[in-house]
């Protein structure tokens, strides 16, 4: 398979953001400021279904307790992101793009909503694995039609920030893909491995936090909880091997 069927989906995901930006972007300031608020408000009960729906995943792994390794990755994780700063440097990525672009209002908020809200949840994760394990883009275009979608209501609303998230969109999800691509084989189907279900149900419960924070009930420090992606796996592979 080539490195170009692998990445499909996330070229089209790209596309559909810089689009939606785009369209977003015309229509800032020209929307009442209650309308972007009650699409805001949308986005974030939309983004709440899915992210409660993806943590539903970590009950669907048994041995040992997906919940319970959701709990202890999403804790640790959280230390640890709080202490590597990890809420600050993203923040930092966003004002020096601002400084490059000379973007103007909310673009740091803007472009770390929007990065994480297109970059951490299960349709990212799996989507991205399917893509590049067997060239299947089916998922990726699903949620590259929300994704473009939501970033109009988010770049009416938070500017120049929602469209340098594509960015990420290529190189997070781009990266994944070529990564499973390179190691297609290796891994049994990602819909219903242990592992990808775990880190869908950590970042479900991720994608909830984010729901909160853009709903405005709290703000939650989602990128301090990044690590609990990966450290659910390394926490799910070390009980079983003692176990």
């Amino acid at each position: 398979m080539s490195p170009f069927d692998a990445l499909s989906g996330t070229l089209v995901n790209t596309l559909t953001v810089l689009l939606g930006s785009g369209i977003g972007l015309v229509l800032r300031g020209r929307l009442p400021s209650r309308i972007g608020a009650v699409l805001l408000q949308a986005i974030g009960l939309v983004t709440l279904v899915i992210g409660i729906t993806a943590a539903a995943d970590l009950g669907r792994v048994d041995a040992p307790p997906g919940v319970l390794l959701g709990l202890v990755a999403l804790a640790a994780g959280a230390a640890l992101g709080e202490a590597w700063r990890l809420g600050d440097r993203l923040e930092g990525l966003g004002d020096a793009l601002k400084r490059r672009v000379r973007g103007q209002g909310r673009f740091t908020e803007g472009f770390v909503a929007a990065s994480l809200l297109f970059c951490v949840g299960p349709m990212t994760i799996v989507g991205s694995l399917q893509n590049g394990l067997v060239g299947d883009a089916s998922l990726l275009l699903l949620k590259a039609t929300l994704d473009g979608i939501s970033s109009i209501a988010l770049a009416a609303t938070f500017g120049f920030g929602v469209l340098a998230s594509a960015l990420v969109v290529l190189v997070f999800q781009g990266g994944i893909a070529l990564s499973a691509s390179a190691v297609a084989g290796w891994l049994p189907d990602p819909a219903v491995d242990p592992r990808v279900l775990l880190v869908n149900g950590v970042g479900g419960l991720m994608i909830v936090g984010l729901g909160i924070t853009l709903l405005e009930l709290r703000r939650i420090s989602v990128a301090s909880m990044l690590p609990a992606l990966p450290l659910v796996v390394v926490l799910y592979e070390i009980v079983r091997r003692i176990g």
